[in-house]
């Protein structure tokens, strides 16, 4: 199964296209830019806690029969945050401090 590949920073709603070099992601595919991980979410997941990594970039040209960008679209649909700013930056002040492989 190949990852979505969201469209947006789900923060600051910024274009992540499929080859954008600072869109980030967790384990759960929450997609942000790497700006919002650094400056707002201090590398917390706003939505599970976890810390983040950059996503890959999917090829855009057919290496091998059926792998690529064209043959595996990434998703259009939006995704934007379901909690306040403010109970973000709680969140993140509460985990920040604690490595991402013991939250």
């Amino acid at each position: 199964m190949a990852l979505q590949l969201r469209p947006n920073c789900e923060y600051c709603d910024k274009d992540l296209p499929p080859n954008a070099m600072d869109a980030r992601i967790c384990s759960y595919e929450c997609t942000f830019c790497a700006d919002c991980v650094e400056t707002k979410l201090h590398n917390v997941c706003p939505n599970c806690g976890g810390g983040f990594a950059p996503r890959p970039i999917r090829p855009a040209t057919e290496r091998r029969p059926g792998v690529c960008v064209m043959k595996h679209p990434p998703s259009d649909k939006r995704v934007h945050l379901k909690y306040s700013l403010e109970d973000i930056a709680a969140h993140s002040t509460r985990l920040r401090d604690i490595p991402p492989q013991e939250r």
